[in-house]
């Protein structure tokens, strides 16, 4: 999938298109925004790692320059059949309420149908209630509360880059539009 679509959105053209290897650094860019700095490098790294599989949908949205970006996985697991999950969406402060994640999840929909996925799913921290309302008003109903449990493991030697002292920041994107 490339060009995937196209639209007039604040009297501007806005495509939506698979993600590319050099968009990183606006992706990171958007990551920040969200809540999650991250260097280009590491997007790279991270982007190189999802399209060597192919259960991984990583969208953007461009109107002159990308303004948002959907992440989408395939979720395969003995207890349930597939679904697909939104990892992550972000949409510019500036192009917010615009009708763009809105455009995003429905290319997330259409990347899950193409896959024989009967549901879609997106978790967001139970604090970001502008988020809920968002995909309340999309068709998504709230099925369950949880609590998330991490634990920092060791790999070579090297503990993950991540600050013990900080208070617990869930390390799953909560989704912005």
């Amino acid at each position: 999938m490339e060009l995937v679509s196209s639209t007039t959105i604040m009297n501007k053209i806005l495509n939506i298109r698979t993600a590319k290897k050099s968009d990183a650094v606006a992706l990171s860019q958007l990551a920040g925004e969200l809540g999650y700095p991250t260097t280009a490098a590491e997007m790279k790294s991270r982007f190189d790692k999802l399209f060597a599989q192919s259960y991984h949908g990583i969208f953007v949205a461009e109107c002159d320059s990308i303004v948002g970006w959907i992440h989408i996985s395939l979720i395969q697991s003995l207890e349930s059949d597939s679904f697909a999950e939104i990892r992550g969406l972000v949409v510019a402060k500036s192009h917010r309420d615009s009708g763009i994640g809105t455009q995003l999840v429905a290319m997330a929909e259409r990347w899950a149908q193409e896959r024989g996925c009967h549901r879609i799913r997106v978790r967001t921290n139970i604090m970001r209630e502008k988020t809920r309302i968002f995909y309340k008003k999309l068709g998504f109903q709230s099925k369950k509360t949880q609590e998330v449990f991490d634990k920092i493991l060791q790999v070579d030697g090297l503990p993950r880059r991540s600050n013990p002292d900080k208070k617990y920041r869930d390390e799953r994107p909560s989704i912005r539009r």
